[in-house]
């Protein structure tokens, strides 16, 4: 409309036929982009001569639009039958040829840019799909493993006679298994929960190893609320029973939470074998490595890079595990 305008500025018709020609002017040019616009889906379909057809389209609709816009004005000035110049004919034809061909670029532009924010969009799902289902599948594929080694515990119990520690520790295999089983595996709990989930693992544990388990965890109390991936430390202390003890030897864990660097701490340090370039501990694509290979595909995806996952010996003998995990603004008290 504002080419319009300027056109019938620079004419020399009164305004009395200026205005209604440029309203019909408008609205025809409106009908003719939408019938152009309905035209190019249609020829779109078959995807041979797609260009070709365009611009057949687009010769067809100047030509049309400039004898709509001339017998229109003639008809206002009341003269019905007057024929264009073949000036008249070229100057009008390429107006409205420009007009059309100004439009269908900003169409296809903006069809195009549509297009591709939908597609990055569907990308995006289908990531985000993708990276849920790597979640699960980690998170679940620690439970096989541990199941194992504490139903051969229980089942060691009965054979011995001690049935009420092995239906206690039935009760613990239990309540931990429901937790693992109903808690989303990608949802965040505070520290004080991952604590309680920890003690419960280690209470099953504890009936395997009997007094040859020590386990020590503290907090510091700005760090209970603070927001973790479930079950992200039991794998580091199960790879310390599974791969980290000395036949006969008695075992002690220490893991410590603490706020560090705007972000929260966690260390499982024991008194075992240690690492070496040889440990199943120190691998993480083999199936003996699979705690530690585990903690850091999973952090590697919820965190996207900014964690860290970090392996040492201790200078008295044993290891440690350290992770960092940056606590974001609002990741304090959000489970209350």
């Amino acid at each position: 409309m504002l080419t319009e305008i300027m056109i019938k500025l620079s004419g020399d018709e009164p305004w009395r036929i200026h205005l209604p020609h440029l309203v019909m002017d408008t609205l025809c040019g409106i009908a003719i982009t939408l019938a152009l616009r309905w035209l190019y889906r249609q020829s779109s379909v078959s995807q041979h001569y797609v260009v070709a057809k365009h611009v057949v389209l687009l010769l067809l609709a100047a030509l049309l639009w400039t004898q709509f816009k001339w017998y229109t004005l003639q008809a206002l000035f009341g003269s019905w039958w007057v024929s264009m110049t073949w000036f008249d004919f070229g100057t009008w034809t390429s107006a409205s040829l420009t007009m059309l061909a100004t439009w269908t670029a900003g169409y296809y532009g903006i069809k195009n840019y549509l297009t591709s924010v939908e597609e990055r969009e569907r990308a995006d799902k289908a990531l985000h799909l993708a990276n849920e289902a790597q979640l699960k599948m980690l998170r679940y594929q620690l439970n096989p493993h541990f199941m194992f080694n504490s139903i051969n515990a229980i089942c060691t119990l009965i054979l011995k006679n001690e049935n009420t520690h092995a239906v206690s520790m039935l009760e613990q295999l239990c309540d931990f298994l429901r937790y693992s089983l109903y808690t989303d595996p990608l949802s965040t709990i505070p520290v004080a929960e991952e604590i309680d989930i920890l003690n419960n693992y280690l209470d099953i544990e504890k009936g395997r190893f009997q007094s040859r388990l020590q386990v020590n965890i503290q907090a510091d109390n700005g760090c209970q609320d603070i927001l973790i991936p479930s079950l992200i430390v039991q794998p580091l202390v199960e790879n310390v029973l599974k791969h980290g003890m000395i036949p006969n030897q008695t075992i002690v864990i220490k893991v410590n939470f603490e706020s560090q660097n705007q972000g929260l701490l966690v260390t499982v340090k024991d008194n075992g074998k240690g690492f070496t370039e040889n440990t199943p501990m120190m691998t993480t694509d083999s199936e003996s490595g699979i705690g530690l290979s585990n903690c850091r595909q999973r952090l590697k995806l919820i965190y996207h890079g900014d964690a860290t996952l970090d392996t040492g010996n201790n200078a008295g003998g044993g290891a440690w595990v350290k992770i960092w995990l940056p606590v974001k603004e609002g990741a304090r008290d959000a489970a209350h």
